[in-house]
């Protein structure tokens, strides 16, 4: 067997044995060389586990043609022997810029095709150069150790083989298969940051410091998610979020984390809460001279009053 063909499928069977037999494993499928290898690697794979693999393609309507795209990757996964094949057409919307809006979309295709077929996985085909670009839009954006962390190779029923796996090998798996990825336009346009640290910042970064820059990042990840999850455990144990004498005697890792759970329990939207809203409400523990509530996101504030702090 070709060696990339076995990397993929090797880093695919150890996902599998985490899952119970007769699962359903629906692989989300854009037609470039990374979802392609996953979906072969899934097609031979899954029998053997005793479980069944079907896939889904998104349809964004991003481009011209991408009807017909879409009809076409279809046609790749049903030769490769998923089953079903599904294609969720979606409309992007804008909020959160271009490529968190088409993020939202694919994603809510994904767990209603998910929903359809009975899924108990979603295999996404992100490699390891995925996840080391991942952590330098984090650095840029100045994010935290949750960001930092990457990827994780499990979240809820998606799963994502192939983060120790270099892009690189899901090409030449592709190659020794016959299978012709598509080559994504938005991959290589300077409009999305994302195509800018791929096309510039990593061949930049490789050449000054050397190859093994992916592998690098990829393993901060790691270690940075190890170091998160432990921090949000934690900061989940504290039983009165509104005690103050109990939040200062925390470390502020943990405390703003504390917060953070504490606002979104009353019902701030994740999304727009930020670490300027959670620093406010810090300031209302450790450096408290009276002054009023925290405006939060949701028409929510957070206030203290001696030694409770409340949301309201």
């Amino acid at each position: 067997m070709d060696q990339a063909v076995a990397t993929v499928r090797g880093a695919v069977r150890v996902t599998l044995e985490q899952l119970p037999g007769g699962a359903t494993v629906l692989a989300a499928v854009s037609g470039g060389a990374d979802s392609l290898a996953l979906a072969a690697a899934l097609a031979a794979e899954a029998p053997r586990a005793g479980q069944h693999a079907a896939a889904v393609t998104v349809d964004h309507q991003l481009q011209p043609g991408s009807a017909e795209r879409a009809a076409a990757v279809a046609e790749h996964c049903e030769q490769l022997g998923l089953d079903p094949v599904v294609v969720e057409t979606v409309e992007v919307g804008t909020e959160g810029g271009p490529e968190n809006a088409a993020r939202t979309a694919r994603y809510a295709a994904l767990d209603a095709a998910a929903d359809r077929v009975g899924a108990t996985a979603i295999a996404l085909g992100h490699t390891l150069d995925d996840q080391a670009e991942t952590v330098l839009l984090g650095l840029a954006r100045g994010s935290g150790a949750r960001s930092l962390s990457g990827m994780a190779p499990q979240r809820g029923r998606l799963v994502r083989p192939l983060l120790e796996v270099r892009r690189q090998t899901t090409v030449d798996a592709c190659r020794a298969l016959g299978l012709t990825p598509w080559a994504d336009p938005h991959n290589d346009d300077p409009e999305y940051a994302r195509s800018r640290v791929r096309g510039l910042a990593m061949p930049a970064l490789v050449e000054s410091l050397g190859p093994a820059v992916p592998e690098a990042l990829a393993r901060t990840a790691a270690m940075l998610r190890a170091d998160a999850d432990a921090l949000d455990a934690w900061a989940a144990s504290i039983e009165d979020p509104g005690d103050v004498a109990v939040l200062r005697s925390l470390p502020a890792a943990v405390r703003t984390r504390v917060l953070r759970r504490a606002a979104l329990a009353a019902g701030a939207p994740a999304g727009a809460l930020t670490a300027g809203h959670v620093g406010g409400i810090d300031a209302l523990v450790v450096n408290w001279h009276g002054q009023g509530p925290v405006s939060l996101p949701g028409g929510l504030v957070a206030r203290r009053a001696y030694d409770r702090l409340s949301f309201r």
